[in-house]
């Protein structure tokens, strides 16, 4: 898991980001992206691709993460932003954002199959890198754990739609409760093919 890591640690640098996002894919809500920097001598066999994790291991390794990392940083950009610029431009631009709040400086990006266009160090985009860099790792879990709370909270006010449950994914219970309540302004995701499919859909009966 450290492979990514040691490579540029051999090579002199102490202070490496990994960056990764959560809910590319999801209907509703926002995209959550991460950065953290986290010591060089520091292990943790459990840090995976949060995606491979169960959400108690996730939540444990949270806490671990934001307690040892030298920096970290969170941010959401919201569906309404990802309606404006594309959930991919969105998912840079929050990267790109936390390692702008990052309380510490570093020497070396490496993200998760995503080029960044504003950094003046190196950056590698590493294909499938949440589950081979230890960083990027990190920063999913960050991500993942973060997004899911924001998606509890959603579900709070607005239970019938099952956030909860579904985290704002396309799940059958998702699209019937869209198909039944309509989509949220500024929580759905407009430009998402089964929300504008709705949306077309409530136009044509008026």
């Amino acid at each position: 898991m450290l492979d990514y890591e040691l490579k540029y640690y051999e090579q002199g640098l102490t202070y490496i980001a990994g960056c990764d996002e959560a809910g590319r894919g999801p209907l509703a809500g926002p995209v959550v992206c991460a950065a953290v920097i986290m010591p060089r001598f520091f292990q943790n066999e459990d840090v995976n691709d949060s995606k491979q994790l169960t959400d108690k291991k996730r939540r444990e390794l949270f806490e671990i993460i934001k307690k040892e990392a030298i920096a970290y940083a969170i941010v959401e950009i919201s569906a309404d932003e990802i309606d404006e610029i594309n959930i991919y431009e969105a998912s840079r631009l929050g990267m790109e954002k936390a390692l702008r709040e990052l309380k510490h400086h570093y020497e070396m990006v490496l993200t998760d199959c995503m080029p960044l266009l504003h950094e003046v160090v190196p950056v590698e985009a590493i294909v499938k890198g949440d589950a081979k860099s230890f960083n990027i790792a990190c920063a999913s879990i960050l991500a993942k754990v973060t997004r899911d709370n924001l998606l509890i909270e959603l579900d709070k006010q607005y239970p019938e739609y099952g956030f909860k449950k579904h985290k704002g994914y396309g799940t059958k219970e998702h699209l019937e409760a869209l198909d039944k309540y309509g989509a949220i302004p500024h929580v759905h995701r407009q430009t998402y093919g089964p929300v504008k499919k709705l949306k077309q859909k409530q136009l044509t009966l008026f």
